[in-house]
């Protein structure tokens, strides 16, 4: 049984893995190469290697609701949607409050992690870590990495022939910070991902051209749904993914598919998905369309090849006199610390068993937190795999034998690419995942126990968002504000946005209005009839 705990990164994730491991009772050290908690979202002004690195105008793509720790709510004065300082700021409020600090060491970097010798007996591994210079080793029971999987930038130059004859600069997106020194360039985004479209969207303001080539094309989702509420909080529901789960897959594709329709026609817009049912991670920008509109943002398709000063594209256009090339080409999945064999299958992907504990390890004294991929926020997902690895790791949850993870983890690829396509990505369903975890902690949301004590709550759980507070409402780590703060959810996401009262009355003579107007023939046919 684990005892002694390293850490690797103090981001969304390592805070979260941190602080389960002090909760229950092992003695943890958290390892972080910069000086700061935050990892991606602790902003710098230029990129470094080894360290994740984000351009200065990065927001959330998840509400504050969803986007929290589940026994931790983001201040009520934050907004729904908060840019990477303000994020920052709640990281750090979260490793004061949980008292978090003095277990981290700062400005330290693991060089590398080895079985020991007696490994297959003991599961213990050798930590070598370097810090201003010196090295030195320490012995662990168990290893959390929590590095994320945006430090090591996937630029595949050799997919785009006669870019080394191109006279113009290249660069991955991670190099990019902020729009000034674009200002009157012509530039050629490649990736329609987050980054590429919010890079896009960002550098037309002041760029003389800006074109966005996509390979693939993607949904866009816009951050503001239904009613203006936020989007996870109106489509993340327990109801949404049971509809997925009864319905047939043909009727459940048309319902995605015109939910993402909704705004504009994305083949209209050149943005339509090669394949319109992957669940594949929607593009989240407010703007896209309105540049594509305007005029501003040119999108198109895959690129055929370059040539000194100019990008030829597979359909036979040409953008001339490209001054720069971003490539928003996504990051690889490397632990340069590590033997890649632990985390990697025989096809050199990523192989974890349910997205954390690698399958043919010996001892199961290593997990991964925060590598899985949905459209829910991290912090609750890295909390749910820290708290299912801790219980792994204490002896209170337990694996199956490694050929049935082997089977399960070969069953669950061929699932994850019929839903989300062909990806390297562990992509999988938020609801379905944040559910099968908690199982097997035993704190999954009792739905008929709720329904006959708690009619109120167990119809916010089951029709409102699937908060992650619902996963700290009961059974173990139970958190006595859960209740509260499900119930209080909605009414919070509006008070962040209504700075500006309006009184009452206003409502109730648009009502009034309203009513007068289906009314009034009903009046006058009645003044009619009486006169007759």
């Amino acid at each position: 049984m684990a005892q002694n705990v390293a850490v690797i990164g103090a981001g969304i994730s390592g805070l979260a893995a941190l602080k389960c491991s002090l909760e229950a009772g092992l003695r943890a050290t958290c390892f972080e190469k910069s000086d700061s908690v935050g990892g991606l979202w602790n902003f710098m002004d230029h990129a470094e290697d080894g360290r994740a690195s984000i351009y200065r105008s990065v927001f959330t793509n998840a509400c504050k609701e969803m986007m929290c720790y589940p026994d931790f709510p983001i201040p009520d004065e934050y907004p729904n949607f908060m840019h990477n300082s303000l994020f920052l700021d709640y990281l750090r409020l979260y490793a004061e409050h949980f008292e978090l600090l003095r277990h981290i060491k700062f400005k330290t970097a693991v060089i590398s992690v080895r079985k020991r010798p007696d490994f297959a007996i003991t599961g213990q591994w050798d930590v070598t870590i370097e810090k201003a210079g010196k090295k030195e080793s320490a012995v662990f029971d168990a290893v959390l990495i929590c590095t994320g999987h945006h430090v090591y930038p996937n630029l595949p130059l050799v997919s785009f022939p006669g870019i080394e004859k191109f006279k113009g600069h290249y660069m991955h997106n991670r190099d990019y910070k902020e729009p000034t020194q674009y200002a009157g360039k012509r530039i050629l985004v490649v990736g329609l991902g987050n980054s590429g479209a919010d890079i896009a969207v960002e550098l037309c303001r002041t760029a003389e051209k800006v074109c966005l080539s996509t390979r693939s094309g993607s949904w866009i989702m816009s951050r503001v749904w239904d009613k203006g509420y936020p989007w996870d909080m109106v489509y993340l529901t327990r109801f949404q993914s049971f509809l997925n789960d009864i319905l047939p897959r043909a009727i459940s594709d048309w319902l995605y598919e015109n939910m993402m329709e909704k705004r504009f026609n994305h083949k209209n817009y050149g943005l339509a998905p090669l394949n319109r049912s992957l669940r594949k991670e929607p593009v989240f920008n407010d703007d896209l369309a309105a540049c594509i509109m305007c005029g501003t943002v040119v999108v198109k398709p895959n690129i055929k090849e370059f040539t000194e000063t100019s990008a030829v594209f597979d359909d036979g256009s040409v953008m001339e006199n490209v001054d720069v090339v971003i490539f928003a080409t996504g990051y690889s999945y490397a632990y340069p610390f590590m033997d890649d064999s632990i985390v990697k299958n025989s096809k050199n992907q990523v192989s974890l068993y349910k997205g954390v504990f690698p399958p043919t390890l010996e001892k199961t004294t290593l997990g991964v937190i925060g590598l899985v991929q949905s459209l829910g926020g991290i912090p609750p997902t890295s909390d749910i795999q820290a708290r299912w690895a801790i219980g792994v790791l204490k002896g209170s949850c337990k694996l199956p034998p490694k050929d049935k993870m082997l089977e399960e983890l070969n069953e669950a690829e061929g699932e994850k690419k019929s839903w989300f396509g062909h990806s390297e990505s562990l992509s999988t369903d938020y609801v379905t995942y944040m559910d099968e975890l908690s199982s097997f902690i035993g704190c999954k949301p009792n739905l008929s126990k709720l329904f006959l004590t708690d009619p109120k709550l167990y119809w916010e759980v089951f029709f409102g968002p699937c908060s992650p507070y619902q996963f700290r409402l009961m059974g173990p780590g139970k958190w006595h504000g859960a209740r509260k703060a499900i119930l209080n959810q909605w009414n919070r996401t509006i008070q962040a946005t209504r700075t500006r009262v309006v009184s009452s009355h206003t409502q109730a003579s648009s009502f009034i209005i309203l009513a007068t107007l289906l009314f009034m023939p009903l009046l006058l046919l009645a003044v009619f009839l009486a006169w007759s």
